[in-house]
């Protein structure tokens, strides 16, 4: 301090009236609030404001919802199941039932074999499409109640070949879809039908109505294929063969090997993963030797 008080009056007067300010304005500074009145808040507008946000994003949630359409049940996919909120074990129950050629019909139906929820199945229901005769069944007519017992000779009955989407149509649980369905999966092959028993690969003929058909219709013309010798054929050939695929000809041409020849074509069905249901199919386009 010895040199502040040997400086001039007016020096000391100047650091003085310096140091003064600074305490003064920093008195100021503490003591009185500068900040800007506070901007008022409308709560309502505020309230108006949010809810068109939660609008705006409800539809855009909405809009990048994934869609879904009508669809049959009994084709869910392990994929499609899992969109839908189904569980492995639900997806796996459909898929086990499905295997034994049986089919879901209804919701009821798909809720007895998967075992899903009440709530799940008020969600995904409304999207079941199930076949015209399932969900529009044909009403048995008076002719046909009548006349259920009259059983056609062969020559009464119309060539299955030649049948038309009309005269199907006549059989008590064919409709216009049904009907067409025969005619397409007919149309797959050139000449159509080899026997009746290709009615039972048409999907959506029930057992019941195949044989309703087979009363009236029989196949009058078959088509003429070459049978194939099944101790001979080779793994090309067996191929050709319908519900006959690589790996299943593989394994009857082991089998073949394996049993030094097979001695009936019954023995097809001990053959792994061989479609017992389907070997009256198999069956004609094969001999044994």
């Amino acid at each position: 301090m010895k040199p502040l008080f040997k400086s001039s009056k007016s020096q000391q007067r100047g650091v003085f009236f310096l140091i003064l300010l600074v305490i003064i304005l920093q008195g100021i500074y503490f003591f009185i609030d500068f900040s800007t009145e506070k901007a008022s808040i409308n709560i309502a507008q505020l309230e108006e404001f949010q809810q068109e946000v939660d609008s705006l994003r409800a539809v855009e949630i909405e809009k990048n919802k994934p869609k879904v359409f009508p669809f049959n049940p009994n084709y869910i996919t392990d994929h499609k199941g899992y969109t839908l909120g189904m569980s492995i074990e639900e997806i796996d129950r459909l898929h086990a039932y499905r295997g034994k050629n049986k089919w879901v019909n209804s919701a009821k139906d798909f809720q007895q074999v998967t075992k899903v929820s009440d709530s799940l199945l008020a969600i995904i229901s409304p999207f079941f499409k199930f076949p015209e005769w399932v969900t529009n069944p044909k009403p048995r007519s008076t002719t046909f109640t009548f006349n259920k017992d009259r059983k056609l000779t062969y020559a009464q009955k119309t060539d299955l070949n030649k049948a038309t989407a009309d005269q199907l149509q006549k059989v008590n649980g064919i409709g216009k879809t049904l009907s067409e369905r025969i005619i397409k999966y007919r149309n797959k092959f050139v000449g159509g039908f080899i026997s009746d028993i290709q009615l039972n690969d048409v999907y959506g003929l029930t057992p019941e109505v195949v044989e309703r058909t087979r009363d009236q219709f029989t196949v009058k013309t078959p088509r003429q294929i070459q049978k194939l010798i099944l101790n001979k054929a080779s793994i090309e050939e067996l191929v050709t063969v319908q519900h006959i695929d690589y790996d299943l000809a593989y394994e009857i041409v082991d089998q073949r090997t394996l049993r030094n020849g097979f001695k009936s074509i019954d023995e097809l069905t001990k053959v792994k993963d061989f479609p017992s249901n389907k070997i009256e199919i198999i069956r004609l386009y094969l001999i044994l030797d």
